[in-house]
C-alpha cells in the first residue's frame, strides 16, 4: 500500500484542520481571558505570599525580588510570641464561634419554629448587627467597658461597686466577636429551619417526646449541615479578624495571628518574609478546618425536603415566649443599643475624659461640636467619598464579574469552565489580611500604575469578595431555565440581547441582593485596606482605626456614628432602587 500524503497547508484537509483549530481557539478564548484575569486577581497574590515565605527577600517595585530559597522565615513560628498568638487565635475563634452559634441558633429557632410574639422583630434583631462593622462595635465596647473610664464602670463606681468590667481581656474579646458574628449563624440556621420537614418532629411528639428532647434529638440534629457550616464560617471569620483583635486584644496584651502579621509588617525594617510564613500557616489552618467540616457533612444524609408540600411546625413554647423575647432584647441591647449610646456620648462629650458619671450631666458637658466638626472636616469628607466610591464600584463591577463567571460555568460548554469556579472560590480560604499582603506585592511589581490610587482598593475588594458574589449570582442563574434564553435566540435575537432582556430581568432579585451584599462588605472592609491605602485613598474604616490608634476617641466616635449612617443610607437607597426596578421603574 502506498503511503497517504500529508495534508498540505493549502489543501482541503489543511483548510479543514485550520478551521477546526480556529473554532476551538475561539471557544476557549472566554476561559483563557477569565483565567488570566483570575490569575492576576487571586493566583498571583497567593503565589507571592507562598514564594515570599520561602525566600530571603520580598517583592519590590519593578521586580519580583525573590532571593534564594530558605526555611529561615519559618523559625518565627517557634518564637514564644508566635506560639502564643496561635494559641490565642484558636481559643478566641473556638469560644467566640460557640457563643455566636448559641446566640444565632436560639434566635433562629425562635423566629422560624416557635409561636413567640413579634417574629418580625426577632428576625430584625437577628440581622441588625450586620449593619454595624465589627471595627465600630469594638470601638463602642472599648468606650463602654474600658477598665478606667468605660461608661459601665462609671455607673458601677457611682453605686459603690467599683470597676466591674474590663473589655480588654480574653472574655471581652470573645464577647465582642460573638456579638457581631452571631448574625451569620442566624441567617444560615434560620433558612435551614424554615425548610425543615415537620413530620419527624410530629412523630416524636406523638410518642411522648418533651420539647427539650425533640430539640436535642430531632430538630437540631436535622440542621447539622447549617450548624457546622455556620460554625466553620464563624471560626474562619473570627480567626482572621484583625480590627477587633487589634482594638480589644492588643490593649489587653492578647495577640492573635492577624495582629502578629500586622506587627511584623509594621516593624522597622518590615519583616515581610516572616509575615508571609505566618500567613501561610494561618491559611493552611483555615483550609484544614473547612475540609473537616465538609467530611463530616458528607458522611450523613440530612435530606428532609421532598416534593410533598409541607409547612414548618410551629412549636408552642408557652411561658418561654417571654424568656425568648427577653433574650432577643438583651442581645439587641448588647449588640446595638448600648454601643450606639456609647458612641453618641463619646462624640458629644465636651471633654475627652470623664472620671465620674456626674460629669456627664454638668452644664455644657455635652455638645454637638465634635459631630459638626467631623461633618466639616475635609479628611472625613474625602474618606467618605472614597468609601462610597469604592463600595459602589465593588458592588457593581464585582456583581458583573460574578455574573460573567457564572454564565461561563453554568450556561456554556467552554473548555475548562470548572477550573474557573475552583479558582474563583479560593479567596474563601484566604484571610483578608493575607490577601491584602499578597495584593500589595502584586501591584507593586506589576507594570500597571494603580498602586496608590483608589483603583487598587476596588481591585483588591473585588478579589477578596468574588466568592460571595459568585455564590449569590450562581444561586440565581441556576433557578432560571436556560430554555427561555434559547427560545429568544431561536426567534432571531442575539445571545447578548437574550441575556439582557430575558435572563437578567428574571434574575433581578438575586442580582440586586448580590449588589447589596458586596456593597456592605466593601464598606466594612479594613484588613486588606491597611496594606493598600495611602494618604489620598483613606477610607472611613481607616479613619476610625487611625483615630482610635492615636487616642482620639471623640473623633473616632463621631466618625463611627456618621459611618453607620452612611451604611444605612446606602442600604436604603439600594433597596429602594431594587424595589423600583422590580415594579418596572414606577
Amino acid at each position: 500500500m502506498s503511503a497517504q500524503p500529508a495534508p498540505q497547508p493549502g489543501g482541503p484537509a489543511g483548510k479543514d484542520y485550520g478551521r477546526h483549530f480556529g473554532r476551538q481557539l475561539r471557544k476557549s478564548l472566554p476561559t483563557w481571558f477569565m483565567l488570566v484575569l483570575l490569575a492576576v486577581l487571586i493566583l498571583m497574590p497567593m503565589g507571592l505570599i507562598l514564594f515570599s515565605a520561602f525566600s530571603s527577600s520580598t517583592p519590590r517595585p519593578g521586580a519580583i525580588g525573590l532571593g534564594g530559597l530558605t526555611l529561615e522565615n519559618f523559625k518565627v513560628l517557634t518564637s514564644p510570641q508566635s506560639v502564643k498568638a496561635l494559641g490565642n487565635s484558636v481559643i478566641v475563634a473556638t469560644a467566640s464561634s460557640v457563643l455566636a452559634m448559641l446566640i444565632g441558633a436560639a434566635l433562629a429557632f425562635l423566629a422560624a419554629r416557635t409561636n413567640i410574639w413579634g417574629k418580625a422583630v426577632i428576625y430584625f434583631i437577628g440581622i441588625s448587627p450586620m449593619f454595624l462593622p465589627s471595627l465600630v462595635g469594638a470601638l463602642a465596647w472599648s468606650l463602654l467597658a474600658g477598665p478606667a473610664t468605660g461608661y459601665l464602670n462609671l455607673v458601677t463606681r457611682a453605686v459603690g461597686l467599683g470597676n466591674l468590667f474590663n473589655i480588654y481581656s480574653m472574655p471581652g474579646l470573645i464577647l465582642v466577636l460573638a456579638l457581631y458574628y452571631a448574625p451569620y449563624a442566624f441567617l444560615l440556621i434560620h433558612g435551614a429551619m424554615t425548610l425543615m420537614n415537620p413530620d419527624l418532629e410530629e412523630a416524636a411528639s406523638v410518642h411522648g417526646g418533651s420539647l427539650g428532647k425533640i430539640l436535642r434529638t430531632v430538630t437540631f440534629p436535622l440542621v447539622t449541615p447549617a450548624l457546622l457550616g455556620s460554625g466553620v464560617l464563624i471560626f474562619a471569620l473570627t480567626m482572621e479578624n484583625f480590627p477587633v483583635a487589634q482594638m480589644i486584644g492588643t490593649p489587653g496584651q492578647i495577640e492573635t495571628l492577624p495582629t502578629f502579621i500586622y506587627r511584623l509588617m509594621n516593624a522597622a525594617p518590615a519583616r515581610g518574609n516572616e509575615a508571609a510564613a505566618v500567613a501561610v500557616v494561618l491559611t493552611v489552618l483555615l483550609i484544614a478546618v473547612t475540609a473537616f467540616q465538609q467530611r463530616v457533612v458528607m458522611k450523613r444524609n440530612f435530606t428532609t425536603v421532598s416534593g410533598k408540600g409541607m409547612k414548618p411546625r410551629m412549636m408552642d413554647i408557652g411561658r418561654l415566649r417571654g424568656v425568648g423575647l427577653a433574650f432577643a432584647l438583651v442581645y439587641f441591647a448588647l449588640a446595638i443599643v448600648l454601643p450606639v449610646i456609647a458612641l453618641l456620648l463619646a462624640s458629644l462629650q465636651s471633654s475627652p475624659y470623664v472620671s465620674k458619671l456626674g460629669e456627664l450631666f454638668q452644664k455644657d458637658s455635652l455638645s454637638f461640636w465634635s459631630l459638626f466638626q467631623t461633618l466639616q472636616d475635609s479628611a472625613f469628607l474625602y474618606a467618605a467619598r472614597n468609601s462610597v466610591l469604592v463600595s459602589v464600584s465593588v458592588a457593581v463591577l464585582g456583581t458583573a464579574l460574578a455574573f460573567y463567571l457564572s454564565y461561563l460555568v453554568y450556561r456554556t460548554k467552554v473548555p475548562g469552565r470548572k477550573s474557573l469556579e475552583f479558582v474563583a472560590m479560593l479567596p474563601l480560604a484566604i484571610p483578608a489580611i493575607v490577601m491584602g499582603l499578597g495584593l500589595l506585592w502584586t501591584w507593586l511589581i506589576l507594570p500597571v500604575p494603580v498602586y496608590g490610587t483608589i483603583l487598587v482598593l476596588i481591585i483588591a475588594f473585588i478579589a477578596i469578595y468574588l466568592p460571595q458574589g459568585y455564590r449569590g449570582i450562581s444561586a440565581s442563574i441556576l433557578q432560571v431555565d436556560k430554555d427561555l434564553e434559547d427560545s429568544a435566540v431561536l426567534l432571531g435575537s442575539t445571545r447578548a440581547r437574550a441575556v439582557a432582556y430575558v435572563t437578567l430581568p428574571l434574575m433581578k432579585t438575586g442580582v440586586l441582593s448580590t449588589i447589596l451584599l458586596l456593597l456592605m462588605l466593601a464598606m466594612r472592609e479594613l484588613s486588606a485596606a491597611l496594606f493598600l491605602f495611602t494618604s489620598n485613598t483613606r477610607l472611613l474604616a481607616i479613619v476610625v482605626f487611625d483615630d482610635y490608634d492615636n487616642g482620639a476617641l471623640r473623633s473616632a466616635a463621631s466618625t463611627s456614628l456618621l459611618y453607620i449612617l452612611i451604611i444605612l443610607v446606602l442600604v436604603v437607597v439600594a433597596k429602594s432602587f431594587g424595589a423600583r426596578s422590580s415594579n418596572g421603574g414606577k
